[in-house]
Order: structure tokens, then C-alpha cells, then sequence
């Protein structure tokens, strides 16, 4: 755990801070069953052994529950550069990232050792084919399975129309045809589709104007509960975070630590309105607290 733990006005473990209330990271639960995600004291070291050695993460657990009938949504949060794209590449299996050079990193009870189905990923950057349509963008994982023509449209159409796309003006469009909004909800479709248990986000909304941006995390939060779904969501917004969240992990700066995890109420209201809150803004500000402070460490010990 960082030195930071001891900062003053850090709320202690039990305490509740608006929406959330603070955890126990040294501590991380030991589930009968295997959980979804589990990091045991993971330390990447990008060129390890060489003189140019970074290390992103290090000593890095927690453990992520198998719930019956309940996808958790964690938002990981912290100073930029902190290692949060590490973590998920990790757990997507992802090199240069995977594999860990400390550590073990596991889904569903299993080592991690490159990328599977069981896994599904959205980035900020739009990555769809711009020679295919959005129906064929969305069926394209589906295409690769060898799923009959037929059956993957049908099953496409479901898809786009559940991310809030018009089947019959959208489905034939091509990529330049489309908003950046409607082009991150072709994403998400053709992540679902696959039914992964886990999704990774990497600050999916990042581009997004504001008001789009609230918009599909009311999208996102109907759909993850349909799902059910484990997802790991990156950003830098922190109010993206504690909304969309049942629990948040702070990063230490570099080498990322997890120096604090909350867990927060699930979101019941649209974005626009819970956002607002007195109780949300309290959280908000805390984190916001957290992390000014870790970037106040580094910059003291760069001097």
C-alpha cells in the first residue's frame, strides 16, 4: 500500500464517504468459488532487466467476486500514467502488457494466458472496419465463430436496436455515416453479441461531447444489467466512475498501487440527475482529493 494511505482527511476502512464507503485493499476477500478477476501481488515491468526498465503496477490484489445473477462494474480510477491500461490488458491477455512480470492474474479461476472469449474489449478509439457495415461490424466476431449469414444478422439486428441504433436507417450505413456516439454504441454491440463474461472499457466515452457522454452511461448501465456482465471501466472522469460503479479502485502515481478501493451505490436515476447530488458530489470531491494528492507526491519527489 502507498505511503499516501496516511494523508490527512483520507476516510478510514468502514467509513462512508457520500455514495461510497471505503474498503479494506489489504484484505481482499477468499470466495468458495472462483472468482471472475483476481490479481495476487501483480508487478509489470515493461523492458525488465534492461536499462531502459519501466515498471507500470506493482504489487497490485484484489479479487473481484463470482455473484450469482450480478455483474460487478468496476471503475478504475487514478493519476495519468498509474498503470490503469495495464491492468485491463492484463486481464484481456494483451502483450506487450500480459504477462505479468510478478504475480499471478486470473479469470474464472484460471491463469491468464493471452486473450479468449470469455473476455470482450471497447476503447475509445473507434475501431470498427470502415469497408463494412454496422450490421457487419456487429456480427463480425460472430462471422469468425463460423455462425450461419441468417442467424448472425438476426441476432445483429436484436443488438443494434439494443444499443439504441435504428435497425432499419443504421443497420447498412458505413462507419463515416456515423456520430461518434453511434460509432462507440456499434462497439459496444459487437462486444455483447459475444456474451463475454468479462468487458473491458478503456475510456470508452473519452471523445464523446458532454451530454452524449451522460447519455450512454444510462445506455451502458441498461445494457450491463441485461448482461450481467463483470466490466472494468477506465476513465479519467471521476464522476463517469463513481456513477457507473459498484465499487472504484484508486491508483497510487507511477508504479501504480492500489492505495484505495470504495465500494458505491449502484445507480438507480439517469447520469444527469444522481450527478448533481450532494451525497455524489461528496464522493466525487474525496476521490478528486485522493488523487491530487498522489500527483502532489510524485511532483514533490521529482524535485
Amino acid at each position: 500500500m502507498s505511503d499516501s494511505n496516511s494523508k490527512s482527511g483520507e476516510a478510514h476502512v468502514g467509513e462512508k464517504v457520500g455514495v461510497g464507503k471505503v474498503v479494506d485493499v489489504t484484505s481482499p476477500p477468499h470466495p468458495a468459488t472462483p472468482p471472475v478477476v483476481e490479481f495476487d501481488h501483480v508487478t509489470k515491468t515493461y523492458n525488465d532487466g534492461q536499462p531502459n526498465a519501466f515498471t507500470a503496477i506493482k504489487d497490485i490484489s484484489f479479487v473481484v467476486e463470482d455473484k450469482h445473477n450480478h455483474g460487478e462494474f468496476v471503475g478504475i480510477l487514478g493519476p495519468s500514467g498509474c498503470g490503469k491500461s495495464t491492468i485491463l490488458k492484463l486481464i484481456a491477455g494483451l502483450e506487450p502488457q500480459h504477462p505479468a512480470t510478478l504475480g499471478t492474474v486470473s479469470v474464472l479461476g484460471k491463469p491468464v494466458t493471452g486473450p479468449g472469449a470469455d473476455r470482450g474489449m471497447v476503447f475509445q478509439d473507434y475501431t470498427s472496419f470502415d469497408n463494412r457495415t454496422v450490421l457487419d461490424n456487429v456480427t463480425f466476431g460472430l462471422e469468425c465463430r463460423g455462425m450461419p449469414r441468417r442467424i448472425r444478422e438476426e441476432l445483429g439486428r436484436h443488438w443494434i436496436d439494443q444499443v439504441g441504433l435504428d435497425v432499419e436507417n443504421d443497420q447498412y450505413k458505413f462507419p463515416h455515416e456515423l456520430s461518434g456516439g453511434m460509432r462507440q454504441r456499434v462497439a459496444i454491440a459487437r462486444t455483447l453479441i459475444l456474451k463475454p463474461r468479462v468487458i473491458l472499457m478503456d475510456e470508452p466515452f473519452g471523445a464523446l461531447d458532454p451530454q452524449t457522454r451522460l447519455n450512454m452511461q444510462d445506455l451502458l448501465v441498461s445494457l450491463w444489467r441485461k448482461v450481467e456482465a463483470t466490466v472494468f471501466f477506465i476513465t479519467h472522469s471521476i464522476e463517469e466512475a463513481v456513477y457507473l460503479g459498484d465499487r472504484v479502485y484508486v491508483l497510487s502515481s507511477s508504479p501504480g498501487r492500489l492505495v484505495q478501493e470504495l465500494e458505491v451505490e449502484p445507480p438507480d436515476r439517469p447520469a444527469a440527475d444522481m450527478q448533481r447530488e450532494p451525497e455524489f458530489r461528496e464522493t466525487v470531491y474525496y476521490v478528486n482529493d485522493l488523487i491530487a494528492a498522489e500527483e502532489a507526491l510524485k511532483q514533490a519527489g521529482a524535485e
